[in-house]
């Protein structure tokens, strides 16, 4: 078994309960927003799928917004592989709805953000990597910050793409974080899986957490089963209650 399989996304994962349990135990860090970026420099947000934008860093993106820095969403791909088989989501139906849901998605967080499509194959990324890394080099500016996956996150657009933002940051000056995102459903609590010393927590008050609910709720393609398949929700609510807490996780 390689890495990667050992953090495969499947089954229930590690449920929330354990989560919360271990963290009021072992407090993360607490960080703010303003802390992460630079004045007068720019937040990029490197999106795997569309929806990652949201799950990851919706709370801060809204106020590093609030800040007044620039905040530019780069969706790496359309999300076209998401329901494989599907009569109802064949590729190119499914990839113009999920850049529908996330551009609503975006304007429920209330922020004016920037977003730009890449292209890239879903489930591909990782053979379009030095791509991806020269096309944000060419992009970033020295001092910006940039919120990729985390590099072990499990899914392999996410690994991808945190590589390339690794690499393009490295030659760019850049301020890089890491979100875990599915890292949360394979990791547990006290295995030595998750770089704690590198983890800070980010609070959300009551409207960041209420606007990051309404806009997670803008992608119905991959909150409602497929009656045409009988597969289950991309996105169950046993995932969704590890992304919906009254904090973000960066990891630094």
């Amino acid at each position: 078994m390689d890495a990667l399989n050992r953090r495969a996304i499947v089954g229930r994962g590690t449920p929330e309960a354990a989560w919360q349990t271990w963290l009021r135990r072992h407090p993360l860090r607490a960080a703010s927003a303003a802390g992460l970026v630079r004045a007068g420099a720019a937040l990029h947000v490197v999106a795997p799928h569309p929806d990652d934008e949201i799950l990851g860093c919706a709370g801060i993106m809204r106020q590093v917004s609030r800040l007044g820095i620039a905040v530019q969403v780069w969706a790496v791909t359309d999300g076209e592989a998401s329901h494989p088989g599907s009569p109802r989501w064949p590729a190119d139906s499914l990839a113009r709805a999920r850049t529908r849901e996330s551009e609503q998605a975006l304007r429920r967080l209330g922020i004016d953000a920037r977003r730009e499509r890449l292209g890239l194959p879903d489930g591909g990324v990782a053979t379009h990597e030095t791509e991806l890394a020269a096309t944000l080099g060419a992009r970033l500016q020295p001092g910006d910050t940039v919120i990729a996956p985390w590099r072990l996150d499990g899914h392999p657009d996410h690994e991808a793409v945190a590589r390339a933002c690794l690499r393009a940051s490295k030659i760019r000056a850049c301020r890089l974080l890491e979100v875990p995102i599915w890292g949360w459903h394979w990791a547990e609590p006290a295995n030595g899986g998750f770089p704690w010393r590198r983890a800070a927590a980010i609070a959300l008050d009551a409207a960041d957490r209420q606007a990051k609910a309404d806009a997670i709720q803008a992608f119905r393609s991959q909150l409602e089963p497929d009656a045409d398949t009988g597969n289950p929700p991309i996105l169950p609510d046993f995932a969704l209650a590890r992304l919906q807490r009254t904090f973000e996780v960066v990891l630094q």
